[in-house]
């Protein structure tokens, strides 16, 4: 009986996701504004001003239907020139979807797994069964936290070695079982503190990597917000890597390169600028597979579009993975890695200069 309950009570939550109208599945207006969305909250108001009014009368709703067709062009024409600074805000938006969001969106009858069986249990890095549409998967992410005391629980999602250790010891349970490995990563970077360094932060990172490069087991990886560092490779070792259109990935932030360039961290609009760390300059560079297109004004806008877009690209991906034969998996990762970071020098680069020097 409580069995059929939980059915049912399945069924509907289902159910309501599915018929919720649209109005109501777009994200509601956010406190946090970006200073190069102002010219779209001004229209939003004005719309909001003129739904308000009654009576509605012909010429009401002609107004509104002109205005939004004014909002979608004014926002279609700022997200299709940002520079890098600015997705870089727009990856850290507060209101973008997170892990959570994505387990309760994309992902049914999600079991979440505790625990390294060395130190602890690490919030900023979760794993856990779950099944996508029809494959039963593991999902190993980082979560950043939403509430104050969530953020300050999981360190803003910068995990800790016993996070790492945890998602090896269960990536390597899915790899026995043969169930593939989805990956979501939204870190600034691994714990840089003291007790993560005496733990082994750095060595455990490098095992990570190692691990991934040689389970007998498909592994997708998607970058969905920041992409920080060692703290993303950990887990970012897979057949498939995307990210999302506005999320970067970078061997270190922008702020961290301009102290280290400029010694301050003003710079770091010319730093973001330099690392190329945008989703167009990573697919040019061979870092990423795929770049998953966000809705129209970014992912923090509409959550359930964003959700069902990364549904449709995972599915897809699985699909050409999990008939793959082992060797050619294991083959395939492991010659997209190697290919990375290739450059030409010498003849096929061109006249050296003058002086002998590279360029």
């Amino acid at each position: 009986m409580q069995e059929a309950g939980c059915r049912v009570q399945g069924l509907l939550v289902t159910a309501s996701r599915i018929l919720r109208p649209a109005s109501k599945r777009r994200m509601a207006s956010t406190t946090y504004r970006l200073a190069f969305e102002q010219p779209i909250y001004r229209l939003e108001e004005q719309i909001a001003q003129l739904e308000a009014t009654e009576p509605k009368t012909p010429e009401l709703r002609d107004q509104v239907r002109a205005l939004r067709r004014e909002l979608a062009d004014t926002t279609r024409s700022i997200y299709s020139k940002l520079d890098p600074w600015e997705t870089v805000q727009v990856a850290r938006h507060p209101d973008r979807p997170m892990l959570t969001d994505y387990l309760n969106l994309l992902f049914d009858e999600f079991v979440e797994l505790h625990g390294d069986k060395f130190f602890g249990d690490d919030r900023a890095l979760r794993t856990g069964f779950a099944k996508l549409d029809r494959y039963k998967v593991l999902v190993v992410g980082h979560y950043k936290g939403k509430t104050l005391k969530e953020r300050n629980e999981c360190f803003f999602g910068c995990a800790h070695p016993e996070g790492y250790r945890k998602a090896m010891s269960k990536m390597r349970m899915a790899a026995k079982y043969r169930l593939p490995i989805i990956c979501i990563i939204d870190t600034p970077g691994a714990y840089p503190g003291i007790g993560a360094e005496e733990r082994g932060q750095a060595q455990v990172i490098a095992e990570s990597m190692l691990e991934m490069s040689r389970l007998p087991t498909p592994i997708i990886c998607v970058v969905i917000g920041e992409g920080g560092s060692g703290g993303a490779l950990g887990i970012g070792i897979g057949d498939r890597i995307a990210v999302l259109q506005f999320a970067y990935y970078s061997v270190i932030s922008p702020e961290g390169c301009a102290g280290i360039l400029w010694k301050s961290h003003d710079y770091a609009q010319d730093a973001a600028r330099a690392l190329k760390l945008t989703s167009k300059y990573l697919q040019e560079l061979g870092c990423v597979d795929d770049v998953i297109e966000e809705p129209l004004g970014a992912a923090h806008r509409d959550h359930h579009q964003m959700a069902a877009r990364l549904k449709m690209y995972l599915v897809k991906t699985l699909r050409e993975l999990v008939d793959q034969p082992t060797d050619k998996l294991l083959a395939g990762r492991y010659e997209k890695f190697r290919r990375m970071g290739r450059f030409l020098e010498g003849d096929a680069a061109g006249p050296a200069p003058s002086n002998g020097r590279a360029t």
